[in-house]
């Protein structure tokens, strides 16, 4: 393996390098950079080029709506990146990753999704960037909807035309990803140009975030109004794309002085999230799927049984929470009309604290997550549900088993700065041992579409509960499904 490898696409000829005795390509284009005339539009094929292009570093991130310290480097933001291990074989499953935040951040190069475990497993990984905040998903009338999204098919699209020269089957694609990440995934599932381009999907903590076309129209007018400029791709082109995202940052972190105006999208601290538009996004993933207006798939779908606890503690929210805040969030997150109420029912020891993060944790990941599997399932595929009960070992223990908590375990990455801020510097054996647990799911899954325990299916909804003991069980949260029941996630709208 002197010979660095090299792999023919239909756009040219890449080299990347080997690394751990797998073959990693960075930095592929899968369409042109989205600047200029470009910007704000659909994503346009990617151009051809003459000799051999180096693929061994990362694309540029793109510009980010998060309070983070990342330079820009450039804009050709529309990469994606491969490891495979052996570009000379032939049939290996794939994976394809959207490492989406909040519809906020997405970072290809982020540690947390190194392929090396995955690869050495027989799999294909690529983990894609794809334009997020303003740039994917501001609602602007004279450019289409939903950009990031659209992003994402084509980066399948690319993969549908050349995974086989990596050694991946282009029939034997699943499509994945966490929190916004898992929002795309849904969103793919139902959308006519996505289909055929994957067979199975994962799907952690699936949020239910959109927004209705009127509410959108609002939110970014009054966004496009804090700039100076009009709501529109052509006014908002002259704005620094990464200066467009820090005051959207600074937007999003003022988003509870429009909670009059705005209600439920308040509570998200995510402004420019996906708006079903009617064409590109038709209707929400829960509603296409009971309707049958999508077909089901073989999906692997969970939570944590935590989810909002990261979010608190980290915002120094946790362990402060009042009887005025767990009124606000029932009344503005608990199903309508009488959610609040069955809530109080429902957990009648509950103070505060516990009434917000479970009515938090719900609202937002928890019960989009459990009806998706159930939605996918009743569209005739095959659902399998987990929710992750382990404790993360850091800062005590304090953060439960939070949001983002089973990225580090499923990819094996546990020393990553995600994994040790989670996990601990040395993790324990039993966090090793759930690590192989979850990454030995999600080989199998991509592999043979079977998760290794039970479906999930009406009557019974069996869930892999993982744990330093993991079992299969009825869905652990039944109070809280109970209550939803009926109420899928439905567009954020104008009160």
């Amino acid at each position: 393996m002197s010979e660095q490898p090299k792999v023919r696409t239909t756009e040219g000829l890449v080299q990347g390098r080997w690394r751990h005795g797998h073959a990693v390509f960075r930095g592929i284009p899968y369409a042109q950079p989205p600047v200029g005339a470009l910007r704000f539009a659909a994503p346009a094929p990617p151009h051809r080029w003459e000799g051999t292009r180096q693929a061994v570093e990362f694309g540029p991130v793109v510009p980010l709506s998060l309070p983070v310290d990342v330079a820009p480097q450039g804009t050709d933001w529309l990469t994606l990146d491969v490891g495979t291990p052996d570009p000379g074989a032939a049939g290996l499953p794939v994976l394809v990753w959207i490492p989406v935040g909040g519809y906020l951040s997405a970072v290809s190069s982020d540690p947390m999704y190194d392929p090396a475990a995955l690869t050495a497993a027989g799999v294909v990984v690529v983990t894609i960037n794809c334009r997020v905040g303003a740039e994917g998903f501001a609602f602007l009338d004279d450019v289409p909807p939903n950009r990031g999204f659209l992003d994402q098919i084509a980066a399948l699209e690319w993969v549908n035309r050349n995974i086989a020269a990596f050694g991946g089957d282009p029939g034997r694609v699943t499509v994945g990803g966490i929190s916004a990440g898992a929002g795309s995934v849904a969103a793919l599932l139902t959308m006519k140009s996505a289909r055929g381009l994957f067979q199975r999907a994962i799907a952690h903590s699936v949020p239910g975030l959109h927004s209705t076309p009127a509410l959108a129209r609002q939110v970014t007018a009054t966004f496009a109004d804090r700039l100076g400029a009009a709501p529109t791709a052509e006014a908002l082109r002259d704005i620094d794309p990464w200066h467009l995202a820090a005051e959207l940052t600074s937007f999003n972190a003022d988003l509870h002085a429009h909670r009059e105006r705005w209600g439920r999208l308040t509570e998200t601290g995510t402004a420019l999230c996906p708006v079903v538009d009617g064409e590109v996004l038709p209707e929400t993933p829960w509603t296409a799927l009971t309707g049958e207006r999508a077909s089901g798939t073989e999906l692997l779908v969970g939570h944590t049984r935590n989810e909002f606890r990261y979010f608190s503690v980290m915002s120094g929210r946790y362990g402060t929470f009042t009887e005025a805040d767990a009124h606000a969030a029932l009344e503005l997150l608990a199903p309508q009309p009488d959610g609040a109420r069955a809530y109080r029912a429902a957990f009648p020891q509950a103070g505060p604290e516990e009434l917000v993060e479970t009515v938090y944790s719900d609202a937002l990941f928890r019960m989009p997550s459990q009806q998706l599997a159930e939605a996918n399932a009743a569209a005739g595929g095959t659902s399998y549900l987990f929710e992750l009960c382990w404790a993360a070992p850091a800062l005590g223990g304090i953060l439960g088993a939070c949001h983002s908590l089973d990225l580090p375990l499923a990819f094996g990455t546990l020393d990553s700065p995600v994994g040790t801020q989670l996990i601990g510097e040395k993790p324990t054996p039993e966090a090793v041992a759930l690590s192989r647990e979850l990454q030995e799911a999600w080989v199998r899954f991509v592999t043979t579409g079977d998760a290794g325990w039970s479906p999930h299916r009406p009557g019974d909804h069996l869930t892999r509960v993982l744990d330093t003991e993991s079992k299969t069980l009825p869905y652990p949260e039944q109070a809280s499904r109970h209550i939803w029941e009926g109420h899928f996630p439905s567009p954020f709208d104008l009160p």
